[in-house]
């Protein structure tokens, strides 16, 4: 046995069972877990995801939204047992990987189109 297997062997036990599917573009409801003093209390950070990186238990992805005219971005790892759910809202129509040139952005130029996909959620 090497040393990638004993790596995976080890790491398969903090993987999370069911991830949701979501992709890059699209509007996500993240909701993690924040302790303050002896409090446990869960938020939501809604947002697009604009990248995701990493592979395995190191699978991280970024979800920015504007807060007061202000870009929020927030990184958050996949398999962090302080994500408690993942809800994707709605998917967004992208051609690249990463969506870093949301940054420049601002009002209604922030918005992706809809791409039409079986994992939107319908209001």
């Amino acid at each position: 046995m090497n040393k990638t297997e004993i790596l995976e062997a080890v790491e398969s036990k903090s993987l999370k069972e069911k991830v949701p599917h979501f992709e890059i573009g699209d509007v996500v409801d993240v909701h993690y877990r924040i302790k303050e003093g002896d409090k446990v209390r869960t938020q939501i950070f809604t947002g697009t995801v604009i990248a995701r990186k990493g592979r395995g238990i190191n699978e991280s992805f970024t979800v920015r939204r504007i807060v007061n005219n202000e870009g929020v971005e927030r990184i958050f790892p996949l398999h962090s047992p302080n994500v408690v759910d993942i809800r994707p809202i709605r998917s967004g129509k992208t051609r690249r990987a990463k969506l870093y040139f949301l940054r420049q952005r601002t009002g209604k130029a922030v918005k992706l189109t809809q791409r039409h996909s079986e994992h939107t959620v319908s209001n």
